[in-house]
């Protein structure tokens, strides 16, 4: 880490703000941008040895170099010995940490409550001999799992239900094992929480969501601490060429200078919807782990520096929870979350989640508080004829 720190110039004890507009820049050099534009190649000049930073692109690219600084300033400032690896999507950077770790007779223990793709993901690790075993992520239910097991994969809060578990607890109780720790940190964003200062092995995230925040890039990253288990990371990146380009990475880097500022705004909106949400009488099993009641509080409050921009809730019926969002002007009815627009879905569609019919999963923008709070009120009313 030492290295990034040096090139952008960014103190340990810089606020997340000045950290955000700084992360990854190279020094400065006259006449030229503070960040460099995109570098398209296939290859570069490589006379004699090979010997030099950048061979072939499938391997590095200096737009990914940056962005990968940038990464590794927010998950874990200050923290020597932290490598970052970019991919070409959030699921390609999970599947570099499990396929890349775990051979067949190991096991690993996954939530059965998180990212909808994981039931696919489960079902390749055991065409591959590997034992899965899974537990809920509320409790630290994973910790009965661990006996014999190689990796611990963590996702808190947990996508959708926004349960949330106990990073050090459960690390602490892995390593005692022998066991590697990953946590998906998507929800949460680097800004958010901070995995590997928890003691995780690696922080996984997609950062088509929050990190990148607009809705166009689709990218992914791992930043992890173990040099030979990242070298099996890199490896596998090589091997099935899950990069991504460097359009998509300069526009991830560019968008990161605001992230700061998106997120506590999302946040901030997102705690005052819950609240609003929360007086409904229609509105049932609503989460939002920065509401004091709300059964991930407690542990939320004590890992956490901000609690996300989804909030999740149930309506009566399947038929509801579609005239609500039909109803909504100012939400998109899609699929991802983290977005400057605000976006929600009935999440039972896909059939990937033990979710009821009703349940809504709302990611909230960066339009104004007010407007958002109306618009969703108007819609719940309107959804009631």
């Amino acid at each position: 880490m030492s290295d990034s720190a040096a090139a952008g110039g960014i103190g340990s004890g810089a606020g997340d703000g000045t950290r955000a507009v700084r992360a990854g820049l190279p020094e400065p050099v006259k006449y030229e941008p503070p960040l460099p534009g995109p570098v398209f190649a296939a290859h570069f000049h490589l006379p004699g040895e090979a010997t030099g930073p950048y061979k072939y692109g499938r391997d590095e690219n200096p737009t990914w170099t940056h962005l990968e600084r940038a990464i590794g300033e927010l998950e874990a400032p200050g923290q020597d010995g932290v490598e970052t690896l970019v991919f070409a999507s959030g699921m390609a950077a999970i599947s570099s940490v499990l396929f890349s770790q775990l051979r067949a007779g190991d096991a690993v223990v996954l939530p059965d409550d998180g990212y909808q793709v994981l039931p696919l993901v489960r079902e390749q690790l055991a065409a591959y001999d590997i034992e899965v075993r899974t537990a809920p992520t509320g409790g630290d239910a994973q910790l009965d799992l661990l006996d014999g097991a190689k990796l611990l994969w963590l996702e808190t809060p947990s996508n959708p239900g926004l349960d949330v578990c106990d990073i050090r607890r459960l690390a602490d109780a892995a390593h005692a094992r022998g066991a590697l720790v990953a946590v998906d940190n998507t929800l949460a964003s680097p800004l958010g929480q901070r995995p590997l200062e928890l003691g995780a092995d690696f922080a996984v995230a997609s950062g088509t969501k929050q990190l990148t925040g607009h809705g166009d890039v689709l990218l992914g990253y791992v930043a992890g601490t173990d040099a030979s288990a990242m070298a099996a990371v890199r490896r596998w990146r090589k091997v099935v060429g899950a990069i991504p380009g460097p359009m998509e990475a300069w526009l991830a880097h560019r968008s990161i200078a605001t992230l700061q500022l998106r997120v506590d705004r999302q946040n901030a909106t997102a705690l005052i919807v819950a609240q609003a949400l929360r007086e409904r009488a229609e509105v049932t099993g609503l989460r939002y782990p920065g509401l004091p009641d709300d059964p991930s509080y407690k542990i939320a409050s004590q890992q956490m520096r901000r609690y996300g921009c989804v909030v999740s809730f149930t309506l009566p019926t399947r038929a509801r929870a579609d005239r609500f969002l039909d109803a909504l002007r100012l939400v998109d009815d899609a699929t991802s979350f983290g977005g400057v627009r605000s976006t929600a879905e009935r999440r039972g569609r896909w059939g990937g989640d033990a979710v009821p019919e009703g349940f809504v999963r709302l990611s909230v923008g960066a339009e104004d508080p007010e407007d958002l709070v109306a618009d969703v009120l108007r819609a719940l009313d309107e959804s009631a004829r």
